[in-house]
Order: C-alpha cells, then structure tokens, then sequence
C-alpha cells in the first residue's frame, strides 16, 4: 500500500465519521429507533465505512 493511499483512507475514515457524528447529533434519530443513528457509535462507524468507500473508489491522483 502506498503513502497517497494509506493517507486517502484515513482521511476517508476521519471525514466520513466526523460527518456521521454530526449527522447524528443534528439531524439523528429522536425516537432511537433508527437502526444507523440511534448511537453515535452507529452513526460514526457508518459514516467511516462510507468516507472509506469514497476514498478507495475516486481514483483521481492515484
């Protein structure tokens, strides 16, 4: 694995689960019902995942 794309991916992981901690507390779930953001532990690991794909898969850079 190179430097660039160690750095992607943690990158990825850091926004994505800043983003998912912050959709969590503003927007989130009310009842704690919701399966993706009724904890921020959810909603921050999901969004890691997420911020993951999106580095791996946009290959400008790279």
């Amino acid at each position: 694995m190179t430097l660039l794309l160690a750095k992607r991916i943690a990158l990825g992981v850091l926004i994505g689960g800043g983003l998912g901690f912050a959709y969590q507390r503003l927007i989130g779930c009310r009842t704690g019902t919701c399966p993706l953001t009724a904890t921020p532990l959810r909603a921050i690991l999901y969004g890691a995942v997420v911020g993951t794909v999106w580095a791996l898969g946009s290959r400008s850079g790279s």
